[in-house]
């Protein structure tokens, strides 16, 4: 059982005892905190909260619970029920809110569930704000209201169908017309969460008549693991093939990571699709890229071939954001199927992958296995330690930093070694109890003993 504290929000397992766990007493600790923090931002007026919520099995228990926290506060509630990560960050901004609240564990198994905490702008909070709030949990920094001066809840509930998909369809790069002259099959796999809400309506409104649609009921009850990687994708893979599809997407539960089939049922690559996304804005208005350490060269490449500039952030989307605005980038995103399009907002969102990517594929009117071919060649390979109490992170992370201290070394996030043809980088993952190893190289067999040769040191590291 587990709770983590990161810039990725307040994450842990459902059950067990307080502080070890995501139990209804840490949600409304942290909830307090957070709302007592954004009412302190605001000054004298009520401050106002979005909540929005993937359809994991615990969401309406730690709803209700967020919720009723807040009015208790005497914050006021905007609650769009079951939304997309990317739909709440946009209907933060559409209140004109002063915070948002997403209730969403993301890519972790069923029990799993998180706070993610958004500012007035609809963006993560950043490492400072969020160590701020922390701090007011744990030292129970909040105060309740009362009862003439609770909070009011408002419930909205057509955020997804209308106002996220009209944000979509409005964007200048995502031409609906060649979409449908391209007469496209698509199959989805939405792990039977928010996406199977939004995704068949994109679709249908983008020109897509044949759409095939896997695990789309939302009810919280995940198919198969819900982190979209090559091992828990079979079942569309296989139904790409069958159908013979032109391509299929896969969201994970809160539908900010979009991976890619091929219409031969083969992984398009959760690193390459910010980088065919990226490449067609590229192609259009030409600018700088971003991306965290752990992504695939070839986004550099493309920005190179475009004539822009590419930069690396650390893990993190609020990193990456940071990043993109210091750069003024015109598109970024993170490795794992994550594309931010500054255009739309500053959040990663499949539904804008999707309307991105059948826009580029239809205008060079080639098949997805086709396209892959255009992009550099990298083989990453991602590996993980799982963390016990007797692992010290820093100690691992200083040593394999000095063991290769000759190699060009960067440490603003874990440890990431570039080698001449090859990279590998360390760090502690945000979301999970674990460290994770990512390497890439021009195969898969030199990506892996790149992986090796660093997860052998790890281990003669740990049993000292």
């Amino acid at each position: 059982m587990t709770l983590i504290k990161s810039i990725s929000g307040i994450r842990g397992t459902i059950g067990g005892g307080t502080g070890d766990n995501l139990t209804p007493l840490d949600v409304v600790k942290f909830t307090a905190a957070f709302g007592t923090w954004i009412a302190k931002r605001n000054g004298k007026k009520t401050a106002t909260i979005v909540v929005g919520r993937d359809a994991r099995i615990s969401g309406p228990m730690v709803d209700s619970i967020v919720t009723g926290t807040l009015v208790g506060l005497g914050v006021n509630v905007v609650n769009i029920g079951l939304a997309s990560t990317p739909t709440t960050e946009i209907a933060v901004v559409n209140e004109k809110a002063d915070g948002g609240i997403i209730l969403t564990a993301s890519h972790n198994p069923k029990q799993w569930n998180a706070l993610k905490l958004l500012n007035e702008r609809g963006e993560f909070l950043s490492d400072a704000d969020g160590k701020e709030v922390l701090k007011m949990a744990d030292n129970d920094e909040y105060t309740f209201a009362e009862v003439d001066n609770l909070g009011q809840v408002k419930y909205v509930n057509n955020y997804d169908d209308d106002i996220h998909i009209d944000k979509v369809l409005a964007l200048k790069l995502v031409d609906v017309e060649a979409i449908k002259k391209a007469n496209f099959t698509v199959a989805i796999d939405c792990v039977n969460s928010v996406g199977g809400n939004v995704l068949p309506k994109l679709l249908e409104r983008l020109g897509v008549k044949n759409v095939k649609c896997l695990n789309c009921e939302a009810t919280g009850h995940f198919a198969h693991n819900p982190e979209p990687i090559p091992a828990n994708l079979t079942d569309i893979a296989d139904l790409c093939k069958k159908e013979k599809v032109d391509v299929g997407f896969v969201v994970d539960p809160d539908v900010d990571r979009l991976a890619i089939i091929t219409e031969n049922g083969d992984m398009f690559g959760e690193e390459y699709t910010l980088v065919s996304v990226a490449d067609y804005v590229l192609s259009k208005t030409p600018g700088n890229t971003v991306s965290n350490l752990s992504s695939t060269r070839a986004l550099r490449d493309v920005t190179k071939r475009r004539g822009g500039v590419y930069n690396a952030a650390a893990v993190g989307e609020v990193n990456v954001t940071t990043k993109m605005k210091a750069t003024n980038a015109v598109i970024g995103g993170e490795g794992n199927g994550g594309v931010i399009y500054p255009e739309s907002h500053y959040g990663r969102d499949a539904l804008v992958g999707i309307a991105l990517f059948l826009t580029h594929l239809a205008n060079k009117g080639i098949k997805v296995s086709e396209l892959k071919k255009e992009y550099p060649l990298y083989f990453i390979s991602k590996n993980k330690i799982q963390l016990t109490p007797d692992i010290n992170v820093d100690k691992v992370l200083a040593s394999i930093k000095e063991a290769y201290k000759n190699e060009e070394v960067n440490d603003i996030d874990g440890v990431k070694i570039d080698f001449a043809d090859s990279w590998v980088h360390l760090r502690k993952s945000n979301t999970e109890p674990i460290i994770r190893i990512y390497s890439e190289a021009a195969t898969e067999a030199e990506a892996e003993k790149v992986a090796k040769e660093i997860m052998d040191a790890v281990a003669k590291i740990t049993k000292k």
